[in-house]
């Protein structure tokens, strides 16, 4: 049975091992960005930037919810902006939440988990897909 593809470059699927997301720290200014790059935005240091497994936990930093989508995807859903413990800011999906204002607190501490994405491909391909949940 063949392994889900990433659903984006930056997620990472070992061979053995769990699946990641990894980031570009650098060397110089020891900033954190998602995915790869050759050139620092905090301090434009030219390749000086290593490859770094991110954090799985962080913090909500700022979120949408969604009411209204294109057809076939499920709404209200929370789109969310966290901040990584260690470095990195990432967008995806906050689950396991009620998609009420009043009970998303910023700040709200969460974590990433890894699912397999609810459709195929049309060439029947599974995808793996990050989410945030409040951390347990």
């Amino acid at each position: 049975m063949p392994k889900p593809l990433p659903i984006v470059p930056y997620l990472k699927i070992p061979d053995e091992g769990d699946p990641y997301l990894e980031g570009h720290r650098c060397l110089d200014c020891r900033a954190v960005f998602l995915g790869e790059r050759s050139v620092c935005a905090n301090c434009s240091a030219r390749d000086r930037l290593e490859a770094v497994r991110l954090s799985n936990h962080g913090e909500l930093y700022v979120y949408s919810i969604t009411h209204r989508s294109f057809p076939g995807v499920e709404t209200p859903y929370v789109g969310a902006i966290v901040d990584l413990e260690g470095g990195g800011t990432v967008k995806g999906n906050l689950i396991h939440i009620d998609p009420d204002p009043e009970k998303i607190p910023l700040g709200l501490p969460v974590e990433l988990t890894y699912q397999i994405a609810p459709r195929k491909d049309a060439e029947g391909n599974e995808y793996l897909m990050y989410y945030f949940q409040p951390r347990t």
